[in-house]
């Protein structure tokens, strides 16, 4: 977990040496999320500090740190340094 209701997770150092590609979800409310990526190699505490501060999310996860890719289906947009990735599926409420 990046942001723990409102909150970041309380191992995270402010800026600490860590640093990649990150991705992640977070939700703002019951109808929204947010999906982000970064486009230089970042803390967790600053990527935490993005989804509570910038985009307004109270709960947030951090998906990878090695993997982290973005395509466009053509060509790699960010990251992708291996040939794995994250799949996000939606489906409608029941």
């Amino acid at each position: 977990m990046l942001v723990i209701d409102g909150r970041l997770h309380p191992r995270f150092e402010a800026n600490g040496t860590s640093r990649h590609i990150r991705n992640g979800v977070g939700v703002r409310d019951e109808n929204g999320v947010v999906l982000a990526i970064s486009r230089s190699q970042v803390s967790l505490g600053s990527f935490a500090r993005l989804f509570r501060d910038e985009l307004h999310c109270p709960t947030a996860l951090f998906f990878d740190g090695v993997v982290s890719a973005l395509s466009n289906g053509e060509r790699t947009i960010v990251g992708g340094n291996y040939p794995a990735g994250l799949i996000i599926a939606v489906s409608a409420k029941r």
